[in-house]
């Protein structure tokens, strides 16, 4: 079976590298030959974290490689699509470009927010509709929360599969928290790290109360006022084994539309860490954590201050709740766990005719 992969960004794009080059392996076990063509390079994404525009020419360009890797597409059984093919170019390309040919749509949160609630009208008029009639043609939609699994059978999906954000448990090491100070993780980001803005004056109160460091991961400092941080550029390899230098890790998040279909996977990956994980009660985030189990879900400012004074002042509850989320996370999120699921859903596709 030989399957195009159409990943939105090459591995430094996070939903890109976890939703398809972390599952290769597990595919070409299963007997599945993947080509892997994304469509920005990690220069694009290099770019939008040091806050620069887009490289227009370099961006033609890539949609000049997506059409030629496309034109290719009858020497394989199945095409599996990271949200879309073809970016901001109307429904009709792209149904062109994909025809003749079964595909998988991938989503990992809510990506039609970004076309119906465009700030541009003519961008909401010509797009608005576009994923909800891709996902209606499509052999199958895979998705990485409930909310989108909703939308995409309003959408008229002929099958929907829920497969979360995986995580290698392998890369994260098994330690102790350390013996002293309170060390709060966030990793994500620069588009993620404005959620951390709403924690500004709860993390200011504890840092006046007592010992606290905010460890940053990703890739510039948030440099919160009254609040220490010790800031690390993310890599893959160094990931795993900062989280391991915490107590807990935090994933704060408005309440929006797009908030709603975000798939938790900061949640996942300090569950995975065996730290408590502690999220705000929005979409997702309130499936992966069991509250006073796996870890704690606040919602107001008053309850996160207390939240984490609580974890502050109980190193106890802390790897109480750390050793229950890796037990969660190795049940339900292990990518050893979700590959097969990935490799049946592909295969069943693949064997599906054309939308």
């Amino acid at each position: 079976m030989r399957i195009l992969a159409l990943p939105r960004y090459d591995r430094l794009g996070a939903s890109s590298r976890l939703r398809f080059f972390d599952f290769l392996p597990g595919l070409a076990a299963a007997g599945i030959a993947v080509r892997v063509a994304p469509f920005f390079d990690d220069a694009y994404l290099q770019r939008q974290y040091a806050g620069l525009g887009p490289d227009r020419r370099a961006v033609a360009g890539r949609y000049a490689r997506r059409l030629a890797v496309l034109a290719g597409r009858r020497r394989h059984d199945l095409l599996w699509i990271e949200k879309e093919a073809l970016p901001f170019l109307p429904l009709a390309v792209e149904r062109a470009a994909l025809s003749g040919v079964p595909y998988v749509l991938d989503f990992d949160d809510a990506w039609h927010e970004r076309y119906e609630a465009h700030p541009n009208p003519a961008v909401r008029r010509l797009l608005a509709d576009k994923l909800a009639r891709l996902a209606g043609a499509a052999a199958a939609v895979l998705v990485g929360n409930g909310n989108l699994e909703d939308w995409a059978r309003r959408a008229g999906a002929r099958r929907v599969v829920r497969l979360p954000t995986p995580v290698d448990l392998a890369r994260y090491p098994d330690r102790p928290p350390p013996a002293d100070g309170f060390r709060l993780g966030w990793i994500g980001t620069p588009s993620s790290a404005a959620h951390l803005a709403l924690l500004a004056e709860p993390l200011r109160r504890l840092a006046a109360e007592g010992p606290l460091t905010l460890v940053t991961i990703g890739a510039a400092p948030v440099a919160l006022p009254g609040v220490p941080e010790e800031f690390h550029p993310w890599s893959s390899e160094a990931e795993g084994a900062l989280l391991a230098t915490l107590h807990a890790g935090i994933m704060p998040l408005a309440d929006t539309p797009f908030t709603r279909g975000k798939s938790g996977y900061k949640l996942i990956q300090y569950m995975a860490a065996g730290r408590a994980a502690i999220g705000s009660p929005v979409g997702e985030n309130a499936l992966i954590v069991r509250p006073e189990e796996t870890g704690l879900l606040p919602g107001t400012e008053t309850e996160w201050l207390e939240a984490l004074r609580r974890l502050r002042k109980d190193p106890a509850q802390c790897l109480r709740l750390g050793r229950a989320g890796r037990a969660e996370a190795a049940a339900r999120f292990d990518l050893a766990v979700l590959a097969p699921r990935l490799a049946e859903t592909l295969r069943a596709a693949a064997d599906a005719p054309p939308g």
